[in-house]
């Protein structure tokens, strides 16, 4: 991974250069993605730490792409941009991000049941009283970091007890997150060596968790994966790990990021928040909007199985493919005055949770878990306000936000 540097954002062919994650500090780079759009579609990229990449940036063509796996695979050099060396390649094999149909199919089908509309439907009563309590360590305060303090809180505490985890572990698996996720961050910057510690720490936490489970069972996605075949043959311990590190982090991180974006949204503008206090049944509408107008995961990477043509350019075989969400979801083409946040949008076909076969697992959780927060903070926090500087993670994978103060009225009565 790079290391942060003093020096400005290196500059690619179209303006941002899209391979440094300094140029994401300030915000996501959308002049130089509306750019790509009108002029490159798909686009040769130069990576400041080597070689280059194709950058798709057009809606139909992310689509495209993501529905077409023969062609384009995710288990071939990993779902992710870097370029890996083949002793990590193998174990990067485990995660079902970086498999392909039909291994893929049968991985996401063990878990698929545990993310249905029916039963996150069941959590629902649940998740608002969790809500609510997250709200009461604050609202007598006035003010806090809504990230940390509140949007980070409540996907992180229904992640680890759907797993099985005890809540007060579950600032471990916040700081591991962190650790992997933000690698290129200066504020949580390790070694390579450090990320691969972070992941080996939970690897054990979790084979520890799993000793617990084999012992005396319980209804958790841990003795889910304990108990699951593939092909008639229980998970090997790899794949119980990758299984584990990959629910804790993607079931915390992403929507952590969603629910402060969506927030930062309101601050920038206000009137939609007054539109919401005063008709709170938008909250549908304005979930969707959220997640087209700020798509915590930005891209994610195939590579070509075969020489092959896409709107005119020659992608050879072995090729690194990125395909952009974040300009997706501002293409002109699809999306009637795309830069503008519109809680009323409809319909809204964004790519927020990706498409195809790696459509994301906990669409429906995180649905519901923003539904909530903001039903309730619409009802205990009607003045939230901004307070502060906002503190973006150094990143052009996830669309993070480390920090952000608010201040409100506070509570006067508790509930």
């Amino acid at each position: 991974m790079s290391s942060p540097s003093p020096v400005a954002p290196e500059t690619g062919p179209y303006g941002a250069d899209l391979s440094d994650p300094g140029a994401f500090v300030a915000g996501v780079p959308h002049e130089t993605f509306a750019r790509l759009r009108r002029e490159a579609p798909v686009a040769w990229h130069p990576d400041i730490n080597g070689g280059g990449f194709w950058v798709v940036t057009k809606y139909k063509d992310v689509w495209a792409v993501s529905l077409d796996q023969a062609t384009y695979s995710s288990a071939r050099g990993t779902a992710l941009l870097k370029v890996f060396q083949q002793d990590q390649l193998e174990a990067q094999s485990s995660l079902m991000l970086n498999m392909d149909p039909p291994r893929h199919t049968k991985y996401r089908r063990i878990v698929n049941m545990g993310f249905s509309p029916r039963m996150t439907s069941k959590l629902e009563p649940h998740i608002r009283e969790m809500t609510n309590q997250i709200i009461d360590t604050v609202a007598a305060k006035g003010h806090c970091d809504f990230v940390t303090d509140i949007a980070a809180e409540l996907p992180l505490q229904v992640i680890v007890e759907m797993l099985g985890v005890p809540q007060e572990d579950r600032a471990k698996v916040f700081e591991w997150s962190n650790t992997m996720i933000g690698m290129d961050d200066p504020e949580y910057m390790v070694t390579e060596e450090g990320g691969s510690m972070a992941a080996m720490q939970l690897y054990m936490y979790a084979n520890q968790l799993a000793e617990q489970r084999r012992a005396a069972p319980k209804d958790d996605l841990t003795t889910v994966l304990l108990n699951a075949e593939v092909d008639g043959e229980k998970l090997k311990e790899g794949e119980f790990d990758a299984f584990m590190l990959l629910l804790s982090v993607a079931g915390n991180e992403t929507t952590r990021n969603q629910i402060s974006h969506a927030m930062l949204a309101l601050f920038q503008h206000p009137e939609q928040w007054q539109l919401l206090l005063k008709n709170p049944r938008h909250i549908g509408t304005a979930i969707e909007e959220f997640l087209r107008w700020a798509s915590p995961v930005m891209h994610f990477r195939r590579t070509a199985q075969r020489d092959v043509e896409l709107r005119g350019q020659k992608i050879k075989e072995g090729d690194r493919v990125s395909i952009w969400y974040v300009s997706a979801n501002r293409d002109e083409d699809v999306f009637d005055n795309p830069m503008t946040f519109d809680i009323l949008r409809s319909p809204n076909e964004h790519l927020g949770f990706g498409i195809g076969p790696h459509f994301c697992l906990g669409a429906n959780l995180a649905r519901m878990e923003i539904r909530i927060m903001f039903e309730e903070l619409l009802k205990r926090l009607p003045d939230i306000r901004l307070a502060g500087p906002v503190s973006r993670l150094r990143s052009n994978f996830i669309n993070g936000i480390k920090h952000m103060p608010v201040e409100f009225t506070p509570e006067r009565i508790h509930r």
